[in-house]
């Protein structure tokens, strides 16, 4: 399992600058929604910047402690 706190974490590692919420979708550790907020989104297709979230997060989606991801984008502009 992993918490909303570590998942925020790494996707604030991985996207420096980004403005990140995580919620756990049904209480058990594993069905996520993020909303993620990021400037390196500018010019990206919406895939795309769905395929940098899920490359920030790809060893807890390999292991099976992320089971659920509902992902939400926005380019940041500043």
């Amino acid at each position: 399992m992993i918490t909303p706190e570590e998942i925020h974490k790494k996707l604030v590692e991985k996207l420096p600058g980004a403005e990140v919420t995580v919620e756990d979708m049904t209480g058990t550790r594993d069905h996520f929604q993020v909303q993620v907020m990021w400037s390196g989104f500018n010019g990206k297709g919406l895939i795309q910047q769905h395929q940098w979230v899920n490359r920030a997060l790809q060893e807890d989606l390999d292991s099976g402690a992320i089971h659920a991801l509902k992902i939400k984008t926005y380019v940041l502009s500043h």
